[in-house]
């Protein structure tokens, strides 16, 4: 194998060891809420130095790679976004150490009644595979798994944007459950922003295998002016 196909090669193993401590982070997040384990909300906060170190020694192999080999075409691509991904990688890291936070607030186990109306674990659950099924994209070089992942973040969206409704209500009715109800909602942002990173890192599996730059490619079809909605317009 040349050496830079070597190279490449660790590269990818490396971040994929990131990639399974960052899952790791997540699911104890999840146990840590559900079960208001304030030992295992410590233990993911503690962790959260070594996703960082990852972080370091990942973007220093990219250095020296860059430096040792100058790469073209689709070995570049691949560098550019293991980037990428690693800096998505350290901010749901990041995100973990966040629930950990808010679950260590808990004193017990959140109501069940407003885990049910909140559907928290099913958006647990739901950010948990996805990021597992990212992690398969990419290691199988799967652009039609990454698209299909972009598409699977509506999911985590539509349940936070009915958090805020669902939770005030609940306060209103439970006064004496307030901090246990915001503790909630603000791990439901969390899994929010858990969605967005993994329609990063998608997208950059699709940048690497196909060359296509997909990001706020949304956006611009949602955009249009005035003289574009014009009856009868054919410019």
């Amino acid at each position: 194998m040349p050496h830079i196909d070597t190279e490449l090669e660790r590269l990818k193993t490396k971040l994929l060891e990131m990639w399974d401590l960052v899952e790791y982070q997540l699911q104890s997040g999840r146990e840590a809420m559900v079960n208001a384990d304030v030992e295992l909300a410590k233990l993911v906060i503690k962790r959260d130095r070594k996703v960082n170190q990852f972080d370091v020694k990942i973007d220093r192999m990219c250095e020296n790679f860059f430096a040792l080999f100058t790469p073209v075409a689709v070995d570049l691509r691949m560098v550019l976004a293991i980037l990428k991904i690693n800096a998505n990688l350290e901010r749901i890291g990041d995100t973990a150490e966040g629930i950990a936070r808010f679950a260590r607030k808990l004193e017990a186990p959140v109501d069940p009644a407003l885990m049910e109306m909140t559907k928290v674990l099913p958006m647990y659950e739901e950010a948990l595979a996805m990021f597992e099924d990212c992690r398969t994209a990419f290691k199988n070089n799967d652009p039609k798994l990454a698209k299909e992942l972009i598409k699977r973040d509506k999911i985590l969206n539509k349940i936070y944007r009915k958090s805020d409704t669902v939770v005030t209500k609940y306060m209103v009715q439970n006064p004496n459950k307030i901090s246990e109800a915001l503790a909630l909602l603000s791990i439901i942002k969390k899994l929010e922003r858990v969605g967005d990173q993994v329609t990063n890192i998608a997208e950059e599996v699709i940048f690497y295998r196909e060359a296509k730059v997909v990001k706020h490619r949304s956006d611009k079809k949602k955009k249009k002016t005035p003289k574009d909605d014009k009856p009868g317009n054919t410019q």
